[in-house]
């Protein structure tokens, strides 16, 4: 049975000790753990936060982006190792808090476009990245899980077909892949052969409504989804990923101007509705 986790992105891109009581109700209301973005620059703040969640019994996956100045796919050598540094020190937090998973569209930089054509080079240097990570992640034993995002914030991999094509040139066993019902609504045909298509890689999901609200509120069609998981037997994280304003720099960087949905009402109906959907399908299944 998939594990159900809540990203804290919804309140913080930064995780700091200000969030733990946040981190104990989502342990009341019932998830299995937490995902956190790597906004952090203590490295002492992801070892406080292991403890908390050994004594919670929570688990945690993490997230991360690349900006510009170190985009994986730039045909600069010189931005292209720092990428590989960057991701070597996120790396080195996942594995300060305990966690054994990194996801994020670090394949290439978030909300930078070339305004041309996808070329053949650009795939192959962000392999070549994501290659020299993966090789770090592997004695950290923490998996690398890119991902693709809409054609809004990036351009390399907007679907399953593109981003599964990539993890197989990057042909790494610590380098995987992960499927968001957001994004998919945006550029899929059909959610379900999506799944389908990534499904060999697969080791990570996000659980987003379309407005980014509470799952169950909109139209994603999460029965659909969930149930398509199981028939592939896919047994990861599942974990809602939603946004507000409560983090301003966080917000403005990704175009959230208003609210979707009461924070916590996210987090309370949002478990409510995905732990039942879960619970009947791989029961079928």
């Amino acid at each position: 049975m998939p594990q159900l986790g809540f990203n804290l992105l919804n309140w913080t891109a930064s995780i700091s000790d200000d969030f733990f009581p946040h981190i104990e109700r989502l342990k009341k209301i019932g998830y299995d753990g937490i995902e956190i973005c790597m906004g952090q620059q203590d490295p002492a703040a992801y070892k406080r936060l292991k403890q908390l969640l050994h004594d919670l019994n929570l688990g945690i996956t993490c997230v991360t982006i690349v900006g510009a100045d170190a985009n994986p796919i730039s045909p600069d050598k010189a931005v292209r190792a720092k990428a590989v540094d960057l991701l070597k020190w996120n790396i080195d937090r996942t594995h300060d808090c305990g966690s054994k998973l990194l996801c994020g569209p670090f394949h290439s930089a978030f909300t930078t476009f070339s305004r041309a054509d996808i070329q053949q080079a650009e795939y192959e240097r962000s392999a070549e990245v994501l290659r020299a990570a993966g090789d770090y992640a592997k004695q950290a034993g923490v998996m690398l899980v890119p991902e693709a995002l809409n054609r809004f914030e990036c351009y390399l991999c907007n679907t399953m077909a593109q981003l599964r094509m990539l993890i197989e040139l990057t042909n790494h066993s610590n380098v995987r892949a992960m499927f968001d019902t957001h994004h998919a609504n945006i550029e899929e045909k059909q959610q379900t052969a999506a799944i389908r298509t990534i499904a060999p890689v697969l080791v990570h999901v996000h659980l987003s409504e379309n407005d980014r609200g509470t799952p169950g509120s909109g139209h994603i069609n999460f029965p659909e989804a969930i149930k398509t998981l199981a028939e592939v037997g896919y047994d990861g994280w599942m974990t809602i990923e939603a946004f507000s304003r409560a983090d301003p720099a966080f917000a403005n960087a990704i175009n959230v101007w208003r609210e979707f949905s009461p924070a916590w009402d996210i987090a309370e109906s949002g478990h409510a509705f995905l732990r039942r959907e879960i619970n009947a399908a791989y029961r079928k299944a």
